[in-house]
């Protein structure tokens, strides 16, 4: 699933850096107006995952569900994490340049 796998082969590989490194690099040069607002739209975005869930599950038990997911399958939630460090890295990069 992971997106970015031939990126990081090896973690330390074409960018010297892991995705969550290079995220927080890109992210530490970039305004506060502009963190606040990409945060505020992850915010969105989360609340938006949550109310879907809640549609198939007890909105209570979403917490546990969601750990549970993630003590599942680690490996898969670490190669998640990947793919999705590189996507918010890229919205900053874009935010940025735009």
């Amino acid at each position: 699933m992971a997106k970015y796998d031939a990126l990081f082969e090896d973690e330390d590989d074409i960018f010297n850096g892991t995705p969550e490194s290079k995220y927080w690099d890109i992210h530490d040069q970039t305004s506060v107006d502009l963190r606040r607002d990409e945060f505020d739209r992850i915010v969105g975005r989360l609340a938006a995952m949550e109310a879907m869930l809640s549609e198939t599950h007890d909105y209570e038990d979403l917490d546990k569900i969601v750990k549970r997911f993630c003590l599942s399958d680690p490996d898969r939630l670490h190669e998640l994490k990947k793919s999705v460090y590189m996507e918010l890295a890229g919205q900053l990069i874009y935010r940025v340049a735009d």
